[in-house]
């Protein structure tokens, strides 16, 4: 669906930066998952899990209506 606003556990906010996250992981070859996300400033697992684990299904469930 779409990536919540803000961290389930800690509150921090993390939707703003899925969008960075996927083009870089769609872009890096050979970086891994977890350098993207200590770049990114996101050092708690709970933050990292909601990044990670989230499933970009916005365009099937549209096509749907």
């Amino acid at each position: 669906m779409i990536i919540p606003v803000r961290c389930f556990t800690c509150g921090k906010v993390v939707g703003s930066a899925y969008p960075e996250y996927a083009k870089r992981i769609k872009m890096s070859g050979e970086e891994a998952s977890k350098q993207i996300l200590d770049d990114m400033g996101f050092e708690r697992y709970c933050c990292r899990r909601m990044i990670v684990a989230h499933a970009n299904l916005i365009g099937e469930i549209s096509q749907l209506g």
